[in-house]
């Protein structure tokens, strides 16, 4: 790939960048330092090289490198996909990201089978992992199919322009309809495997919330997201001695709820953001699974017998 330079004097990453949109600066800067661009000629590594009108610049894009997973068949509930960003309904059970835990059967290895063709992050044959749900939190999540998309759906992250929105059933009920919960998250100081509201070293953590529907001895609640720190929604409903139900960590050991619930009864319901490419608006809604609605249907049956 060949370019012409048309600008006054200027640093080789920051015009590349202006230039070349479809990579982002850092991954420009990588191709820098690993003599993929030529200047006038000469292979050039210093990102700060001074470039002006009438040089010419010679791109060498590398064949993206594979991970290093093995693509598995997993079936997945696609709720929105293009050629930058894939939104999925992940199930109950499906680990986000490989560990050595979970080595295998996780939602990366289900979208390298799926997304055959994938650009790649920095290079490297991968979905790129916008934010996590935990394994056994359901709902929608949203991957990137490019350097370009990650990065800018990351910023929506941290720009709070992308809108996270959950619903989940907890223990009792609150005396008010609606809060907020700003209390710092970080890990528990015994405890190394859960997270805990400390009082020092811990990460900003701010949950919104309001009530749905008040259910007897339970209620559903609406959560919104500032920020999404590690089972952000669950310590913080637990500082509320307001668990959510069927979570063993942060609730109860011993559950009694007439219904099998295999885990933390919590589902993210609604994505909204801007598409990374078009800028267009887009909202995604997962429906909730055949678990969580089950429940739902017996405490409502439940409540409604005791009126």
């Amino acid at each position: 790939m060949q370019v012409q330079v048309t600008s006054p004097k200027e640093r080789l990453d920051r015009y590349l960048a202006q230039t070349l949109p479809q990579f982002t600066r850092s991954r420009l800067q990588k191709l820098i330092e690993q003599g993929n661009i030529t200047h006038n000629g000469k292979i050039c590594t210093a990102k700060k090289t001074p470039v002006q009108q009438g040089d010419t610049l010679e791109i060498t894009i590398p064949p993206t490198q594979p991970l290093g997973l093995i693509p598995e068949n997993i079936p997945l509930d696609i709720l929105y996909e293009d050629d930058a960003l894939i939104i999925l309904n992940k199930p109950a059970g499906l680990v986000v990201h490989p560990s050595p835990g979970h080595p295998q059967g996780t939602l990366v290895n289900a979208l390298l089978y799926h997304c055959d063709q994938l650009a790649g992050i920095g290079g490297v044959e991968r979905p790129g992992i916008v934010h996590r749900l935990d394994k056994d939190t359901t709902g929608a999540i949203m991957v990137a199919k490019t350097d370009i998309a990650h990065q800018t759906l990351q910023k929506q992250i941290q720009d709070k322009t992308a809108q996270r929105e959950y619903l989940g059933i907890v223990y009792g009920s609150p005396d008010a309809s609606e809060g907020t919960i700003n209390a710092p998250i970080g890990r528990h100081p015994v405890d190394r495997k859960k997270q805990a509201i400390v009082e020092k070293g811990g990460r900003v953590a701010i949950t919104h919330w309001h009530i749905r529907e008040r259910l007897g001895n339970y209620t559903l609640m609406q959560f919104r997201l500032e920020t999404g720190r590690t089972h952000q929604i669950r310590v913080h409903t637990a500082s509320m001695n307001h668990p959510i139900v069927g979570d063993k960590e942060y609730g109860p050991k011993k559950q009694s709820l007439g219904v099998n619930v295999t885990g933390q009864v919590l589902h993210a319901y609604k994505l909204g953001l801007y598409h990374p490419v078009s800028g267009e608006k887009l909202e995604v809604t997962a429906p909730p699974p055949a678990e969580f609605e089950t429940l739902l249907r017996v405490l409502r049956r439940r409540y409604s017998s005791k009126q």
